[in-house]
């Protein structure tokens, strides 16, 4: 463990660390493990995760408050959820704001990032015998097909959105594999990520302003219990597959990171920016709605650029821009793990 030994520059760069997890965790398609892992910090973010468990909660139910901290890390766990936290009162809201007005040049840049990261993983990849191959091709062939599964129907049963938190928290632990897309698979990721959080945004702000009137907005309340279950179930997720990713980790490196490899790159599919929405529709050719009036996302229809717009052109820069990002945050681990030592 660092955190006893990193600056405060370290820790900024922590929290800025945690912004961008928040922001790729709510983005349909990208993975906030994909972050950790090209950021250097992932197999530390999955042993400090590790050590939430029985001899933790002893710690705390003690009231050894300063051995329970020191335990599992958590200068560093708080300053990285704090940074998420941050994230979706902030960079997820500009977010929002730039999927809705410049899709493509968003995607495009994820896209970067994506074959940032596979050039990242690749390069210092050296084991490559034939259980590797056939795990990165395993890997390669799920992510493919889960950017080609039909999404089902929106359910806020609270049973069904705890499952949702366990799964969606995929995204974090495992590069490659979106929690978002999953939830659009789910049916709930406009529920959960967008209507929920804004809900708890809206919440907080009326809390501010001494204003109790939500407590009457059956709809504002349901939203928050929603996202109280949602919330549970992914800590829940969090806790136990990373402890299922430190075992694997720890006995099969090489094996984890082989499949990593094709998660990854299965994924550059859902994130491909020359794509339009679909939209689910009726036998009569109407849009389909969920329950609170959006249209329900079927899947995407992709298609090959046009090299005559000059959109396309814009596209490629941000998709350069987005493999930049990656390398300047390689470099910065590099330079973080050098100093550390």
């Amino acid at each position: 463990m660092q955190q006893s030994t990193r600056t405060f520059t370290d820790r900024l760069f922590l929290v800025i660390k945690g912004l961008a997890m928040g922001a790729a965790n709510k983005v349909p398609g990208v993975s906030g493990g994909v972050v950790a892992f090209v950021a250097g910090f992932y197999e530390e973010f999955i042993y400090s995760l590790q050590k939430i468990n029985f001899k933790a909660f002893k710690l705390f139910i003690n009231f050894r408050f300063k051995s329970f901290w020191r335990y599992i890390n958590g200068r560093f766990l708080g300053l990285l959820i704090l940074g998420m936290l941050i994230s979706y009162f902030s960079v997820s809201k500009i977010l929002d704001y730039l999927i809705i007005h410049y899709e493509l040049y968003v995607w495009a840049a994820f896209f970067g990032m994506i074959i940032g990261s596979i050039y990242y993983i690749v390069k210092d990849f050296n084991d490559w015998n034939r259980r590797n191959i056939c795990l990165i091709i395993i890997g390669i062939i799920i992510g493919v097909s889960i950017s080609l599964l039909a999404p089902a129907k929106e359910n806020d049963n609270l049973w069904f959105v705890f499952i949702c938190g366990i799964i969606g928290v995929s995204g974090m632990t495992l590069p490659g594999l979106s929690g978002s897309f999953i939830l659009i698979l789910l049916g709930n990721y406009v529920l959960l990520l967008v209507d929920s959080v804004n809900a708890l945004y809206d919440t907080i702000a009326d809390l501010i302003r001494w204003d109790l009137s939500f407590i009457e907005d059956t709809h504002r309340t349901r939203l928050l219990k929603v996202l109280i279950v949602f919330s549970l179930g992914s800590l829940t997720g969090l806790v136990t597959l990373s402890h299922f990713l430190g075992y694997v980790l720890k006995r099969y490196k090489n094996a984890t990171f082989a499949a990593i490899i094709g998660f990854i790159t299965g994924s550059l599919g859902v994130v491909w920016p020359w794509k339009n929405k679909i939209y689910k529709v009726d036998t009569i050719g109407n849009t389909q709605i969920d329950a609170l009036g959006n249209p329900i996302l079927d899947n995407y229809d992709r298609y090959f650029p046009d090299f005559t717009t000059i959109e396309t052109y814009i596209g490629i820069f941000y998709i350069l821009v987005g493999i930049g990002i990656v390398l300047w945050l390689e470099w910065y681990g590099q330079k973080t793990l050098k100093t550390s030592k």
